[in-house]
């Protein structure tokens, strides 16, 4: 089984800074993408950023320039720098692991959350 542990959320004001860690352990077949995606209260997941395994990214328009993702595929760690927090980001962010097993099976992994707060 996977597990997709996050950590670096918190507080922090408009303008600020913080960096989300996101590691991966467990069974882990071919690897598609790993990437962050964000889920503000009443409102739908969204994709926040992605990279996959050929080291593509994509971002949501609402921070590009803003974050950043990297990953250290030794380690299946997949990290999020965001600069220039706004309040709209404030939202639950989730780590994703997107795989496929050796039977073609493509499966989307979750972790468990973890807050961001951006105050005004």
């Amino acid at each position: 089984q996977v597990q997709l542990v996050e950590s670096g959320g918190g507080l922090v004001q408009a303008g600020g800074s913080l960096r989300l860690s996101c590691a991966a352990s467990g069974t882990i077949f071919s690897t598609n993408s790993m990437g962050w995606y964000r889920q503000a209260p009443g409102k739908q997941r969204e994709l926040v950023a992605t990279m996959t395994s050929a080291a593509t990214t994509n971002y949501a328009d609402s921070v590009k320039g803003r974050f950043t993702i990297s990953r250290d595929s030794a380690v299946n760690t997949v990290y999020l720098e965001m600069n220039s927090l706004k309040p709209e980001d404030t939202a639950t962010y989730f780590c994703n692991l997107d795989m496929t097993r050796p039977w073609g099976t493509r499966i989307m992994n979750w972790g468990h959350g973890i807050q961001v707060t951006v105050s005004s």
